[in-house]
């Protein structure tokens, strides 16, 4: 059974005002076949984490590590990463100019399986999973996210989702921007590829809208670079009526 295992993970970034310090101890266990939401207030830390499992440069690892199956993921580069089975999706899908979606995805999965998927098959996969995500045949050809909606492009990473098959999926606020119709579809995708593949997932979110259609195991309250406190689904249900000033007061008395 794959393992994904944050401990006592310490990150900062430089700013104009020098460095500051983001990420302040996070121990944080994903076993397959789990979803763990993170949610928490806007500056809490919760895309840096994100990040930094994925390898941004920008984001400087003081202490701590990151193992995925016992192996360092902090040594690896970012298409190592992606090759032992971690998969970003982003809250802001980046387009990418002269590179059609469907060379994009062969590549990408050429890279991560080290050999080309059978055309034949692989075509069939893209459209199956492209009408099930209600995304018109057309897109298969239009360069990366460029002139995508906001949905359109949320669509497009959970279809890399499921063409991918990653171990462990790390959600960046991906209901953000969606509208009732689309995050049905969105959270459809996920909990499919889940089914399909057993990945873990790391769903971060400020609402608990999306957490009605992808129902986590576990939730976790991340404020000031921390995990506050962590439960159940309950815990989702409590923050939606309190919120997190209890948190933050706690914080700002820390």
């Amino acid at each position: 059974m794959s393992v994904l295992e944050i401990k006592d993970l310490h990150v900062s970034v430089e700013t104009d005002q020098g460095t500051t310090q983001i990420l302040r101890g996070v121990n944080l266990t994903i076993n397959e076949g789990e979803i763990h939401a993170i949610m928490g207030p806007n500056g809490s830390g919760k895309s840096t984490l994100a990040y930094t499992i994925a390898g941004h440069p920008k984001y400087h690892v003081e202490s701590g590590t990151i193992q995925l199956d016992g192996e360092d993921v902090l040594a690896m580069t970012v298409d190592a990463r992606a090759r032992a089975g971690l998969f970003l999706a982003m809250q802001y899908p980046v387009e990418i100019p002269g590179v059609s979606v469907t060379n994009f995805l062969r590549t990408a999965k050429t890279a991560i399986d080290g050999t080309a998927p059978p055309i034949r098959t692989w075509i069939k996969d893209v459209r199956e999973s492209m009408t099930r995500l209600r995304m018109d045949k057309s897109f298969a050809e239009r360069n990366v996210n460029e002139g995508f909606s906001g949905g359109e492009k949320k669509r497009n990473e959970i279809l890399q989702l499921e063409l991918l098959k990653p171990k462990f999926a790390v959600l960046d606020e991906t209901d953000s921007g969606l509208d009732v119709d689309a995050l049905k579809i969105v959270s459809e995708g996920v909990n499919r590829a889940k089914e399909n593949t057993g990945l873990g997932i790391l769903l971060i979110t400020h609402y608990t809208r999306i957490l009605r259609y992808i129902k986590p195991d576990f939730v976790h309250v991340f404020v000031n670079g921390r995990i506050a406190e962590q439960g159940g689904p309950e815990l989702a249900d409590r923050l939606e009526d309190e919120g997190y000033d209890r948190y933050l007061a706690e914080s700002n008395v820390n």
